[in-house]
């Protein structure tokens, strides 16, 4: 079975977001899947996704102060400026941190690690809602 929907993510503040309910809860096919993959494809240029520490919120500040650091805002010589301050900076986390993810399913739950979770980078002060396609592939449960 082939199943494929857009998910719309609520506008997040900058930072990282435990997201993994908010996928499941819009993808009710899930489900009725034995055995499969569940793609996930965000899409936008500023955010990122990526499968981290489900359970410690301190791990999400961490991640967010570290990713701070590595790609700040205001380097002198920056070109892509137009869209703000913030623009170019989530261009480059997005790049490093990735926009997709494929997930293992099985008997009908994502096949993720005990302290697994799926987490959205919100790298833009403003970023807005988000939308993830989700392609979800398997057998019937």
């Amino acid at each position: 079975m082939w199943h494929r929907s857009t998910l719309t993510l609520s506008p997040r503040r900058q930072g990282f977001h435990l997201i993994t309910d908010d996928i499941t809860d819009q993808l009710p096919a899930l489900a009725s899947v034995r055995l499969g993959l569940l793609h996930l494809q965000l899409l936008h240029t500023s955010a990122s996704l990526t499968l981290n520490e489900n359970a410690d919120p301190d791990v999400r500040h961490d991640m967010a102060l570290y990713a701070e650091r590595l790609a700040p805002q205001g380097i002198e010589g920056m070109h892509h400026t137009l869209e703000g301050p913030d623009d170019m900076p989530a261009h480059v986390l997005a790049s490093l941190f990735g926009t997709q993810l494929t997930l293992a399913v099985e008997s009908g739950r994502l096949a993720t690690g005990t302290w697994q979770g799926i987490w959205l980078g919100e790298h833009r002060q403003h970023g807005g809602p988000r939308r993830i396609l989700a392609t979800l592939n398997g057998d019937d449960a």
